[in-house]
């Protein structure tokens, strides 16, 4: 295989997988709360917190590395407004995820698993979020820099 082909593949890959691991977390997380078994959620929350979102999070910080090695790389000319919006939307990112993560904390802590509708709302909305800033992310990481 190509060398460049290679690294393509290595910096679209760990995109995809988040994008659609969070989508999966999501409706898991959806599915065992409308089931209403309160230790299955439980289990469900203490996985994603533990194992799930520490793997997103390195598969999402392996993507600046890569998409710097593949443009560098093939020597493309990166323009500061292409850098500029791709390392503010990944900032973004972290800091919704950071948020998705305690709001995450907070529904586990919750001893009697009856969760507020409003820390409902906030979980649906970050991981909504979520899924916005990585298909956007991923149509910058498409779009040839100028």
């Amino acid at each position: 295989m190509e060398h460049y082909l290679l690294i393509r593949v290595l910096h679209a890959l760990p995109g995809i997988l988040l994008l659609l691991g969070v989508l999966a977390h999501a409706f898991m997380l959806w599915k065992a709360w409308r089931g209403g078994d309160k230790a299955v959620l439980q289990r469900k929350l203490q996985r994603t917190r533990t194992i799930s979102l520490p793997v997103f999070a390195v598969l999402a910080l392996s993507l600046p590395v890569t998409g710097w090695w593949m443009v560098n790389l093939a020597g493309w000319p990166l323009s500061q407004l292409w850098l500029l919006l791709g390392s503010s939307l990944f900032a973004v990112l972290m800091i919704v995820g950071l948020l998705l993560f305690g709001r995450l904390g907070a529904w586990q802590a919750q001893a009697d698993g009856a969760v507020p509708a409003k820390s409902l709302r906030f979980v649906v909305a970050y991981a909504a979020l979520i899924v916005v800033l990585l298909v956007v992310i991923m149509a910058v990481m498409g779009a040839k820099p100028v």
